[in-house]
């Protein structure tokens, strides 16, 4: 056009600079602003607008802005453009804030602008401003064209009113594919699955055809209700309709799959995407994660690193709970000082991983100084600590936590009562865990779950209030599940109440019959009662429903690398070495006074045997190759699967004092931190 000697006018440049707009061409757009102030098109209120847009659209709010400001004049399109600018790059509260001075100056907003801005209070989760707006748009007469539509009930959906989203799709007398993605997005987004996979059927019927934001809609649907079936069939449509195969499908399959529990599935999938971002990693990250392969977890991080992907903050919140799950401190230690390295340590999602990461790895003391850091602390963050506290025992700082909290305003929730609740537990707070339960419902107005109702029988249970536990369950308005009925099981266990034992595993037995760990918690008090009829015929049930019993294993990291040890199995490298370490310890042990406590061995067999499984559990291989391992007076720190045994308990408070290390053990329910012949629980757990 310049070559042939003819210029650009106000009329060619908004369609210029719209142009690279749209493909984000930062460079070329600076160079058409450049012409435009040389030959003083500037102060067209069209041109100006244009600028903004480009700016925006080439992620550069700063120079947007500095432009919207400069305009002498501005209509209600250099507003749009500045607010979607805003919205559009996740400056959503800048976006409302601008909106509002656009009031303020008498600037009447359009469809275009309510449209922007219910799109910053569905990011933003914002009800109240976003039922204000809609109130705006119906007191001001404007008619909702379909952009509107959709973007009212994309925030309602987001905003968790999913039954005023349904009104206002059911009241459109003209809806697009838009109109149903948000709809289905929003029935996923609030959990109601079974709704979106049949407002998908309705749009096949009505002779819509999907795009890539409908199936990831529904497959993450078909991830939250955990139904792999309807899953495959969503797949299944993507390949026979041959449906636009993009990253953010392949990233949703994944993520479908790894929460229907079919890793290999997710693992193929992955392996195969020839093109894959940093949500496609974390997708199979959390995917491990979440199915207990923290060890896969880890090396799919490094992986990623290999391959010159950059992490972002769900990443670190995945690699962080897998060190959390395997309780590798060491690795633990390693990622966070990669987190501050990157620049990621003021998040308080982060934070809050980190908190529970230390607490899990038994660093409580560390958990806490991160803690302190925090400086606004979410409910999350509360809730993380408090949990520490009361795996670690400590029930009288968790319950001191938990006042703190009252005193800031921030408000509990029902995962904070879990916690103080199990806290109590485990520190044996009968009465405290009474007073919380009733705070929960008189002066929070939170009606208790079934998980509540778990924790008060387990904290009557182990402080030995069976027969209150058993009236407790019975007077419940809930229906008691086997978590509740368990928590009773293994009260009747630890106080060795055989007949109540029965009568609550018959219940157990019907209720989850597929569950080894009520049929072992049983067979394992007739052992220790020496009613080896019993043990017998629990086997019996076992094997007809072919059930088997899960072994016990204990892992411990050493440079890095974490060891598994499991009961029965001899095959590490160093058995050896660790069957002489802990023949050693056995004689210094019964000198010092221990006697093998053998109703643990669970077995009928002669006594010198039994001694002999016992020096087999897995704690007891990870201790001694601990102690083979790393130089004198450094902690040792195990992690089992299992409840740590009675007799394993006594002999490692007696390793501790010989060895004159602090031993730490992460079982099942709690932490035990054996010092000096003594352990943190007090012989209570």
């Amino acid at each position: 056009m310049r070559f042939a000697g003819v210029q650009p006018d106000k009329f060619t440049f908004p369609h210029l600079l719209k142009a690279c707009a749209g493909i984000s061409s930062l460079h070329e757009g600076k160079m058409i602003h450049q012409h435009i102030i040389r030959i003083g098109c500037e102060t067209d209120v069209f041109v100006g607008a244009a600028v903004v847009n480009m700016y925006a659209k080439c992620f550069v709010l700063e120079d947007a802005r500095k432009m919207f400001e400069k305009m002498l004049h501005r209509d209600v399109v250099s507003w749009n453009a500045m607010v979607s600018g805003y919205a559009q790059n996740g400056n959503m509260n800048e976006a409302l804030a601008l909106f509002d001075q656009m009031l303020l100056v008498g600037m009447k907003p359009d469809q275009v602008t309510i449209t922007c801005v219910l799109s910053a209070c569905a990011k933003l989760e914002d009800l109240q401003l976003g039922q204000w707006i809609h109130c705006s748009v119906i007191g001001r007469g404007l008619q909702p064209d379909i952009f509107v539509y959709n973007a009212l009930i994309d925030m309602y959906a987001k905003c968790g009113s999913v039954e005023v989203a349904r009104e206002l799709f059911d009241k459109m007398s003209r809806r697009d594919v838009v109109s149903w993605n948000a709809m289905i997005a929003g029935y996923a987004h609030n959990g109601c699955a079974s709704e979106a996979l049949g407002l998908f059927h309705e749009m096949q019927l009505a002779g819509l055809q999907c795009d890539a934001v409908t199936l990831v809609g529904l497959l993450m649907a078909c991830a939250h209700l955990g139904v792999l079936q309807h899953g495959k069939q969503i797949h299944d449509y993507i390949i026979r309709n041959g449906s636009k195969w993009d990253v953010i499908v392949g990233n949703s399959l994944i993520d479908m799959y790894a929460k229907c529990g079919e890793l290999i599935y997710a693992e193929i999938f992955f392996d195969k995407m020839s093109s894959k971002d940093v949500v496609s990693w974390n997708a199979m990250l959390a995917g491990y994660v979440q199915n207990g392969y923290a060890g896969k977890a880890l090396s799919l991080f490094h992986q990623m690193q290999l391959a010159h992907v950059a992490p972002d903050l769900t990443t670190m919140v995945n690699v962080v709970s897998a060190c959390a799950y395997l309780g590798a401190l060491q690795q633990g230690k390693w990622i966070h000082d990669y987190v501050i390295r990157r620049g990621f340590d003021s998040d308080v999602f982060l934070e809050t991983a980190m908190i529970d990461m230390y607490a899990k790895c038994g660093s409580i003391e560390i958990a806490r100084r991160i803690f302190a850091k925090v400086s606004h602390r979410n409910t999350a963050s509360w809730n993380a600590m408090i949990s520490g506290y009361g795996m670690h025992g400590l029930g009288k700082d968790a319950i001191v936590l938990f006042s703190q909290m009252q005193e800031t305003g921030v408000k509990p929730d029902q995962i904070t009562f879990t916690s103080v609740l199990s806290a109590c537990s485990h520190a044996g707070l009968v009465e405290e865990g009474w007073g919380y339960f009733h705070c929960m419902i008189q002066d929070y107005s939170i009606t208790p779950m079934v998980k509540h109702y778990a924790c008060m029988v387990d904290i009557l249970g182990r402080a030995g209030h069976l027969d209150e536990a058993y009236d407790f369950i019975i007077n419940m308005p809930l229906e008691p599940d086997a978590s509740v009925w368990g928590a009773l099981l293994g009260g009747c266990r630890i106080h060795c109440n055989i007949g109540l034992g029965e009568r609550v595993a018959a219940k157990l037995f019907d209720l989850d019959p597929e569950n080894t760990g009520c049929f072992v918690l049983m067979s394992n008090m007739y052992a220790a009662a020496g009613k080896w009829d019993g043990v017998a015929r629990i086997r019996t049930l076992m094997k007809g429903k072919g059930l088997n019993k899960t072994p016990g294993w204990s892992l411990i990291e050493i440079n890095n690398r974490v060891h598994e040890f499991v009961v029965g199995k001899n095959s590490h490298p160093q058995i050896e070495k660790i069957y002489a370490m802990l023949e050693n310890l056995a004689g210094q042990m019964k000198e010092a006074g221990y006697v093998p406590d053998k109703n643990f061995a669970l077995r009928n067999v002669e006594e010198e045997e039994k001694e002999n499984i016992l020096c087999s559990h897995s704690e007891k291989l990870a201790i001694a190759f601990g102690l083979i391992n790393t130089s004198p007076g450094r902690p040792i720190q195990i992690i089992k699967n299992l409840r740590v045994c009675g007799d394993c308990h006594s002999a490692t408070k007696f390793i501790s004092k010989i060895v004159n290390r602090d031993i730490i053990v992460r079982d099942t329910n709690r932490f035990h931190h054996f010092k000096d012949g003594l352990c943190s629980c007090g012989d209570f757990w």
